[in-house]
């Protein structure tokens, strides 16, 4: 039996409509992640370049705007069992430039930078009080990478009952074939998967309620 079927048989995949009040959760967008020398390739860059659209109409919206980078300190002190496993992670200091939000969706004054040491941008940090502070209960997802640390932000927001939205367009991942895995995966069980031109013409309506 085909995936697909297999997932209808079960009651899986079923709609996600957004919320009443979204965000914006950019999921490390840093230059590291963006380059294939330290852990780019695939089709990160090509997310990337997909989001500033995106990011522009959310600003258009004034609704909240997140976006995660992962730092260690420059001694190591919290790096965990994570570095263990991918130990190029623990260069990701403050000093170094990898670690830093790539310019073409850098931050303005009054958006929430969060800096994190696990892959979720939930797990050991304030994310969802200041969401909920907020009134938030959609998320709209971009970033890096999709079987990675957007995945487990995924499943972490669901896990909070924040709906997750996650641009297929605007995440990315070295692996193509994660890539293409994680985004049926989160579809059928997470997360509802909408297009950079879903996002923006969602967007657009906010202003009009």
């Amino acid at each position: 039996m085909p995936d697909h079927d297999i997932f209808k048989a079960q009651d899986l995949g079923g709609s996600l409509p957004p919320g009443r009040v979204p965000a914006l959760l950019l999921v490390d967008f840093v230059r590291g992640f963006i380059d294939p020398e330290i852990f780019g390739g695939g089709n990160s860059a090509e997310a990337l370049a997909a989001t500033p659209p995106v990011l522009e109409a959310a600003r258009a919206a004034g609704i909240p705007i997140i976006s995660t980078r992962i730092v260690y300190d420059q001694d190591g002190a919290n790096c965990g069992i994570w570095c263990l496993k991918a130990p190029r992670l623990a260069e990701l200091t403050e000093a170094n430039p990898a670690s830093h939000i790539h310019p073409k969706v850098a931050p303005e004054p009054g958006e929430y930078v969060l800096k994190k040491t696990q892959a979720s941008a939930f797990f050991g940090t304030d994310l969802a009080p200041v969401l909920t502070a907020s009134q938030v209960d959609t998320l709209l997802i971009a970033g890096c990478t999709t079987s990675g640390c957007v995945r487990a932000s995924v499943v972490d927001a669901i896990s909070h009952n924040f709906r997750p939205m996650v641009i297929r367009d605007c995440v990315g991942d070295r692996s193509l074939a994660a890539h293409e895995a994680s985004l049926f995966d989160m579809e059928q069980k997470y997360a509802a998967l909408w297009t950079a031109a879903d996002a923006i013409s969602y967007l657009g309506t906010l202003g009009q309620r």
